[in-house]
């Protein structure tokens, strides 16, 4: 196995190879790696059991990323699992996901001598080998499961080519070599098997709290279901708590996933239903199903979450989240996301959740507190935008009534928009300055939502403000992009898990109605096309007789930015705080 030098010399062996192990990578007749012993090219391995985090790169399980973060170094190891290795393998990073202006790893074979570097792809999706070689090969080993690489990348490279290892989604890319190559600029990326996987790379370092010795478990899970031989399905079923089941804490919880299902499962939600209804019918079926009943649109209160390559969820050691007891529904509702890119038929499934709780109450109840966006058509977004930004306030006025004097400690987030949503970001601020950021993710992907835990618990304290900002693109579109609850329709939510729990659930703003009246008045005198603004046309009809021409593009722009809000600081009863 060849590293790879810059560009401009020969690939050469590794120096002094006779004094290293030696390692011998030889093709058979049906193109498999075969490593005799173990290649120690720069630095020593981290071993097996130091990869905590894993998820599957393709639909078929072939391989199977490792992870671990070193923050003192900062440094991301990977381990990567390649079952059935023919001719090589590209893994890299991008933006969201494209093969053009990716930042790769490239492992390949001209069917004699293997060869490994460090690449970057340009604009049109041609790979060139990096002059600057960040990509640092440790290991590789066979096993009877497959091949085994490790290699190292810091989060920060100072090269230009190099993607920057950030806090939240990190698109993964993935390619396999299935011909000899006879050099690294001689693969067609657009020809070969390849596809994307999205992770959040940098895991908080967060130290797990001790458990009580009274914990019991609690599985929600599909039962045994047949996945639909589609590519995708969100899968409903409803549970319930044993009658007079007491208020406990939950203070912990995992996925559960049947076993050869790990590359299918890719989303996970337990909801709580209203508690304002005696009773749920029972249902097990597609969500989007005519047959779901509507009732179970109340089901939406989050009891956990999980999306693939996340961990357990553990709650502060003060706080646990309420679940059971009086003014509490009985029923839950189990979302499943399921991604079948390649239709399998027949696969069973009794994937779910298992909650961790205690009768045993912690000090505080924990909360969840939306931030954002009110779900409103005012706020909307125009077509054709490749970064349109909209942001919610939760204002000073509305902390100073409604938190404690003491504040509240927010310690998870879990980021919401539809469709065009690309970033989302929520900081807070506190006498008109920026303090921290509560949670940002540069590289949002609908697709991937999942709650985070923070790396360091945020205090809020009365008076200070939450600003959510979202960044949309609409360049597939060709009408507005109005707020509301539609999948085409868009959203800007943080949905914030803190302690202790206060009546405050719902802290979100939009522009004033009046305002964005007269906008469309001011449409209407500048452009030759009227848009009726007559009472009984809607908000989002105004919006798509809009001509969107620069002018009316950057007055909206304008006005989002300036306009008086319309504050919405809702008690859980849906009452607003004076």
């Amino acid at each position: 196995l060849r590293s790879m030098p810059t560009s401009g010399s020969k690939p050469c062996p590794c120096p002094s190879f006779k004094l290293r192990e030696v390692a011998s990578m030889y093709f058979t007749m049906v193109a498999v790696f075969l490593v005799i012993l173990v290649v120690a090219l720069q630095g020593s391995a981290p071993r097996g059991s130091d990869f905590p985090y894993k998820v599957p790169l393709d639909p078929q399980g072939l391989l199977q990323l490792s992870w671990n973060v070193s923050y003192p170094e900062q440094v991301v190891h990977f381990q990567l699992l390649v079952r059935d290795l023919r001719f090589g393998l590209l893994f890299g990073m991008s933006d969201r996901g494209e093969f053009e202006n990716a930042d790769l790893a490239v492992l390949w074979s001209d069917g004699h001598n293997s060869f490994f570097g460090d690449a970057w792809s340009d604009a049109k999706g041609q790979l060139h080998m990096d002059s600057q070689q960040d990509y640092q090969l440790l290991g590789a080993r066979k096993a009877p499961e497959g091949l085994y690489l490790l290699f190292r990348r810091a989060f920060s490279t100072c090269d230009p080519k190099d993607y920057l290892i950030e806090d939240g989604t990190v698109h993964l890319i993935y390619g396999i070599l299935e011909k000899p190559v006879h050099s690294l600029q001689a693969i067609n990326i657009s020809a070969i098997h390849r596809g994307l996987q999205r992770v959040q790379l940098l895991k908080p370092n967060i130290t797990i709290p001790e458990l009580p010795s009274d914990m019991k478990t609690m599985e929600i899970t599909a039962p045994d279901i047949v996945i639909p031989s589609q590519e995708t399905t969100y899968w409903c079923y409803m549970a319930e708590l044993p009658d007079g089941f007491p208020k406990h804490h939950i203070i912990m919880y995992e996925p559960v996933i049947t076993v050869g299902n790990e590359a299918l499962v890719h989303h996970m939600e337990v909801f709580q239903c209203a508690a304002e209804f005696d009773s749920f019918p029972h249902y097990n079926g597609p969500c989007d199903s005519k047959m779901k009943p509507d009732r179970l649109n109340y089901c939406r209160h989050v009891l956990a979450a999980w999306a693939m390559g996340a961990q357990a969820f553990y709650y502060p050691e003060e706080a646990g989240l309420a679940f059971g007891g009086p003014g509490s529904s009985r029923y839950l509702r189990l979302e499943i996301h399921y991604h079948n890119p390649l239709v399998f038929k027949g696969r069973r499934d009794s994937s779910g959740i298992r909650l961790y709780f205690t009768a045993t109450l912690r000090r505080y109840d924990a909360g969840i507190m939306e931030l954002g966006l009110v779900y409103t058509p005012v706020m909307a977004i125009p077509p054709g935008e490749d970064a349109f930004i909209l942001t919610g306030y939760c204002t000073d006025k509305c902390t100073q009534l409604a938190l404690p004097a003491a504040g509240i400690r927010i310690f998870a987030s879990q980021l919401h928009t539809h469709l065009a949503g690309r970033k989302v970001v929520t900081v807070l601020s506190r006498d008109g300055k920026e303090k921290q950021v509560v949670n940002a993710d540069g590289h949002y992907s609908p697709h991937f939502q999942e709650i985070r835990m923070l790396k360091e618990v945020v205090a809020v304290f009365p008076g200070d403000e939450l600003i959510t900002t979202c960044t949309y693109n609409t360049e597939d579109r060709s009408r507005a992009t109005v707020g509301g609850f539609g999948i085409l329709e868009e959203m800007c939510v943080n949905y914030v898990h803190y302690y202790p729990q206060t009546q405050l659930e719902l802290c979100k703003s939009a522009v004033d109605p009046g305002y964005l009246h007269r906008y469309f008045n001011l449409v209407n005198r500048f452009n030759d096309e009227e848009v009726c603004t007559c009472p009984q046309v809607s908000v989002p009809q105004q919006f798509f007789s809009v001509p969107w021409n620069t002018f009316n593009r950057d007055v909206l722009k304008s006005l989002y930015g300036f306009a008086p809000i319309s504050m919405h600081c809702n008690k859980s009863s849906a009452v607003r705080f004076p």
